[in-house]
């Protein structure tokens, strides 16, 4: 089971990333907390609940930021828009709903990171790998076959 940090470590990571530790900064980290894998305009609306009123140029500003710091990854599955999540520095992988976009954590399976090795690597020094999975999630499978019937 995956623990969250609470706002005191929230804090504490932000610091020791050599950021400051602001309202919003803190409201991002911790709304993303609950809610991985969710689009910039998610993170804004999120944010606002939170906070109030907060722009969305500044919750873009502190997920480039956050992303630069290593304190949240950006994932981007081809044809849906960035994605945002706090699971970093681990390799994992992910499941994306072509249709809807919903996406998933997937652990990596074997060995340590990375879990993939290419059978040729054009002399590159391989430290991560980036696996996505498509298909369809159970809810648009439901849906799916629910029209056909």
């Amino acid at each position: 089971m995956t623990t969250f940090p609470d706002r005191a470590q929230l804090r504490e990571r932000l610091k020791l990333a050599g950021l400051r530790v602001t309202a919003p900064r803190l409201a991002v980290l911790t709304w993303l907390n609950d809610h991985p894998h969710t689009t910039a305009e998610q993170v804004a609306s999120g944010v606002r609940d939170l906070l109030g009123s907060v722009s969305t140029q500044a919750v873009y500003d502190v997920l480039s930021v956050c992303s630069t710091a290593s304190l949240v990854r950006r994932i981007e599955p081809a044809g849906h828009p960035a994605r945002f999540e706090t699971r970093t520095g681990d390799n994992h992988h992910h499941l994306v709903c072509r249709a809807c976009g919903r996406t998933e954590d997937v652990d990596c399976t074997v060995g340590v990171a990375p879990c993939l090795t290419p059978a040729e690597s054009a002399g590159y020094v391989v430290d991560e790998a980036e696996v996505v999975f498509w298909g369809l999630c159970p809810d648009c499978i439901h849906h799916e076959t629910k029209g056909k019937a």
